[in-house]
């Protein structure tokens, strides 16, 4: 039962749970050099939307399941918020891995659940000065 379980790993080669190496597509320098301008856009667009207290921050990194790019946004107050994209080996085609709609909702939506934390967390500490 346990050798047919594709989670159970090749001997002395993948542990058990973990994907093969050959199965993951590894990025050229050119594939790298293209996601990360592309994340690097969303960062910037997410920092319009917030004010200088907020560090916003992009990476590209190789992941268990391949390359994955995260845009995170820590608030002055609460916790890290952040949005990650695996891209597939067709999506390297164009020179924009993201459609600027795309990277506009992403950054909105970042800017927001940083606001969001900021308020969840000072909700209770703040006295309203009018009703």
């Amino acid at each position: 039962m346990n050798g047919n379980n594709p989670y159970a790993g090749t001997p002395g080669t993948t542990q058990a749970g973990k994907r093969a190496s050959a199965d993951l597509a590894e990025l050229s320098a050119s594939q790298r050099r293209i996601l990360r301008e592309n994340v690097t856009r969303i960062a910037a667009r997410t920092r319009s939307f917030l004010p200088d207290e907020y560090v916003v921050d992009s990476d590209v990194s190789q992941a268990s399941g391949g390359a994955r790019a995260t845009v995170a946004v820590q608030p002055p107050v609460g916790h890290p918020v952040s949005a990650g994209f695996t891209p597939d080996g067709d999506d390297f085609e164009d020179e924009q891995l993201i459609t600027d709609d795309d990277e506009f909702e992403v950054a909105r939506g970042l800017a927001a659940s940083a606001a969001l934390q900021v308020k969840q967390t000072v909700q209770d500490d703040v006295t309203p000065t009018a009703r």
